[in-house]
């Protein structure tokens, strides 16, 4: 009791050294749709920008993964704060002229769009990015073939370029300032390329931004260091997300992230705690790991269900996306082995030192965002 009393006290106080970090805004990728709109006489164009407008105000920097690790975290945070007028005032304070940020080129001819509105939801919840809508018109296009100009200081953005009865003609992720050449009157998409930008949304995904899934990866790893049982728990946990992946983005199975969410949180405390407990896989874990796995599918498909995927590649799509997930999940335990097992798992103090205080840990943030999302 003592030896699990020293671990608690010591786990809590990493836990409360951590706390900033680990709960901070993660940064997901902007989403544009370009919709062309077509008359007898004139080609029209709207761009809906769908964007976290507080951090790209204050100047979040794009390399990282939430804001806390920026230098303008505590600047983004009083803006969070800010209600829709007031955040609107500061966007026009930092951009007098926005139709330069964002526009379409063709060869050296820039096409500068309209801001047409910007529609900024109230204050929610502080723990939940808002989400704002820019809407910029472009009018009289006459040429077939563009590019879109996005400033990447913002942040990578997903596009996807719609013809006049919102066939898909283009989508593709853009990390620079220019993307590839669009033909707005033909669908001339790459599966290749559709393939790898959907790998690489589900890798990051992972790695390095879904914390949850994360911890949730390091508290299978830390239940022992052979590879067999790990083998067993990454297999169940695979294969039961992508069976609730494939469900839910199917729209079979459809539970609100409110319900969600905070089932995942205790799935991750849930398996740490046990973790204190045992060193080897007890009978009902693999049952409790597939369980909780379909529910961490639900939560991969609700991400992927805001982002979108196109869908005369929607199976190709899907597969590359949950691809991605698990190039991710193989990279966050070659990591722990190697940072972990592989110098340390034959000492004596493994399980004393790095097993039941990590694990004592993850289950604690599990628990914090259990509370936090149910409340």
């Amino acid at each position: 009791m003592r030896f699990l009393k020293d671990i608690f006290l010591k786990g809590i106080i990493i836990y409360f050294s951590f706390i900033s970090f680990v709960f901070a805004h993660e940064l997901r990728p902007n989403i544009a749709n370009l919709d062309i709109t077509k008359s007898e006489k004139t080609t029209n164009a709207i761009l809906n920008l769908k964007v976290n407008l507080e951090a790209i105000i204050v100047g979040i920097e794009p390399g990282h993964s939430n804001t806390k690790e920026s230098d303008q975290s505590e600047k983004y945070d009083e803006y969070r704060k800010l209600n829709p007028e007031e955040l609107l005032e500061k966007f026009y304070e930092k951009f007098d002229n926005f139709n330069n940020e964002v526009y379409l080129t063709k060869d050296l001819n820039k096409y500068v769009g309209t801001v047409e509105k910007i529609t900024i939801p109230p204050i929610g919840d502080l723990e939940v990015i808002r989400d704002s809508i820019i809407e910029i018109s472009f009018k009289n296009l006459q040429d077939e073939k563009y590019k879109l100009h996005w400033n990447k200081n913002f942040g990578s953005l997903i596009l996807r370029v719609n013809s006049i009865d919102q066939g898909e003609l283009h989508t593709e992720i853009i990390e620079s300032n220019l993307s590839s050449t669009f033909n707005i009157n033909k669908n001339q998409s790459s599966v290749f390329k559709t393939i790898t930008d959907y790998v690489v949304i589900g890798f990051e995904h992972i790695l390095p931004k879904g914390l949850d899934h994360i911890l949730f990866v390091l508290a299978l790893f830390l239940l022992s260091t052979k590879f067999k049982p790990l083998i067993l728990q990454v297999s169940i946990f695979t294969i039961a997300h992508s069976i609730t992946l494939i469900l839910g983005m199917l729209g079979i199975i459809n539970i609100s992230p409110s319900v969600v969410e905070p089932i995942i949180a205790i799935s991750i405390s849930y398996v740490a705690f046990e973790n204190l407990f045992t060193n080897k896989i007890n009978k009902a874990r693999p049952f409790i790991i597939f369980i909780f796995g379909l529910l961490h599918g639900l939560g991969f498909a609700g991400v992927l269900t805001e982002i979108g995927v196109p869908e005369y590649l929607f199976l190709t799509s899907l597969i590359s996306f949950n691809i991605g997930v698990e190039l991710g999940q193989i990279a966050v335990i070659l990591i722990a082995y190697l940072i972990l097992a592989l110098p340390f798992k034959k000492q004596n103090w493994y399980n004393k030192i790095i097993t039941k205080p990590l694990s004592l840990i993850i289950a604690f943030i599990g628990l914090y965002w259990f509370i936090e999302r149910i409340f």
